[in-house]
Order: structure tokens, then sequence, then C-alpha cells
């Protein structure tokens, strides 16, 4: 990843242009926190400069044989209210000399609102959001569904969370033994 936001960098910065993106997802615990060791894509947004961010990555992707939606505008619709004032700025590439992209990442605390808004059905095992969700939780020191609940609502009101938010945090603090005092994660074992 590190590489194709380098390369980009490279190509916007000799067309004269800086672009700005926001990364969110897989793609934000990668950098920020050196979780997973791939993704499949980049969830990202680039609203100023859609249409060139769109062109350069498409001509990355066929020059490099990469999927064309390796990187992507998907994840908008989970975006809160208060996105802007929950990022900061991760590193410009392929450097501050000559900065062609700019990469913003979400800060802990709103990525563990997005990963717990964003859980998917299924049962807890079926998904890594669950893993992401409990990694950001030690990182942030949440140990309860009380407190995982409220922080999820200081970035999306009550009445943009469906059920399964709930549920799936209640389900991950208490039937997983989540925060034991030895650090096992039950649901790790096989």
């Amino acid at each position: 990843m590190e590489s194709a936001f380098s390369e980009l960098g490279r190509r916007s910065f000799g067309l004269g242009r800086t672009v700005e993106l926001a990364v969110y997802g897989g793609s934000a615990l990668l950098l920020t926190l050196n979780r997973r060791v791939a993704t499949r894509d980049v969830d990202a947004v680039f609203e100023k400069d859609k249409d060139f961010v769109k062109r350069i990555a498409g001509e990355m992707a066929a020059e490099f044989g990469w999927d064309e939606n390796w990187l992507n505008d998907g994840v908008k619709g989970w975006l809160s209210a208060y996105d802007s004032d929950a990022k900061r700025l991760f590193k410009t590439y392929p450097s501050e000399d000559q900065p062609g992209l700019r990469v913003f990442v979400p800060k802990p605390e709103y990525l563990f609102a997005m990963k717990c808004r964003a859980m998917r059905v299924g049962g807890i095992e079926a998904s890594s959001d669950i893993a992401d969700i409990k990694r950001l939780a030690r990182d942030i020191g949440i140990t309860s569904s009380e407190q995982a609940l409220a922080l999820v609502e200081t970035f999306y009101p009550q009445g943009q969370l469906e059920p399964k938010t709930r549920f799936g945090l209640e389900e991950i603090f208490s039937n997983l033994g989540f925060g034991q005092a030895d650090g096992n994660d039950p649901a790790s074992k096989s």
C-alpha cells in the first residue's frame, strides 16, 4: 500500500497536483496500528479531486495488473457528520518536498465507531470486523459494551445505529470474555 501511495503521489506531483485522500477500514488499521498483513482494497474518500484520482488509480491498476477498484470510495456511506474533526494527516507522498498525495486517517476512536456501525452480521466469527473492533477497543481502553456504545454514539446519534450494533457489542464484550485478566481470547483458540 505504501508503494501504491508513493506512486500515486509521484504521478500527481508530476502533473502539478496535490490530492488528498482520507483512508478508512483495514487500510487505516494497516497504516496506523500496523494491523493486518494485507487488505484487498483501499477504502478512501477523495471528493475534491475525484475524477483525477480515479483516472490515475485506473492507469496504475492497468499498468500493474491490480483490480480496477483497488482504490474506491465505497466507505462514504459510513462517514459520520463529525468526520472532518476526527481525522489527522498520516503522511505525504512521495515526500514533503514533493507533495503529490496527502493521506489522512481517522483517529482510533472514530475508526472504532465506524467498525462498530458497519459490523457485518453473520455471527461474530464470520468477519474480520470483530477482531478489528477488539484490537481497537484494547488500544483505546474500552472494556465494556456500555463504554463502546457511548463512544460510538459520540460519532453516530442513536437513531443512526442499527440494533445489530448494540447486540454485537454486548456479545463481543460479554460472551467472548473480552478483557479477561489473563489476556487470552477464547474466540482465537481453535
